[in-house]
């Protein structure tokens, strides 16, 4: 039988956790992650449209 990487106890603290679900602090910090994230999605995006304008004026595909 293979053996965990991870002890019992681990194990356990692990699964308590993810049953309390997640605290104030945690849901705050990944909503600003998910801000974060949008914006730079929307960022690469104009970008991208930009780089492609550019190679069509100077006359690439």
């Amino acid at each position: 039988m293979k053996t965990s990487r991870y002890t019992e106890a681990q194990i356990r603290e692990i699964v308590g956790q993810a049953e309390g679900g997640m605290d104030a602090s945690l849901i705050s910090q990944m909503k600003a992650m998910e801000d974060e994230n949008r914006r730079l999605k929307r960022m690469y995006a104009d970008l991208s449209m930009q780089a492609d304008l550019l190679k069509e004026a100077v006359g690439g595909k």
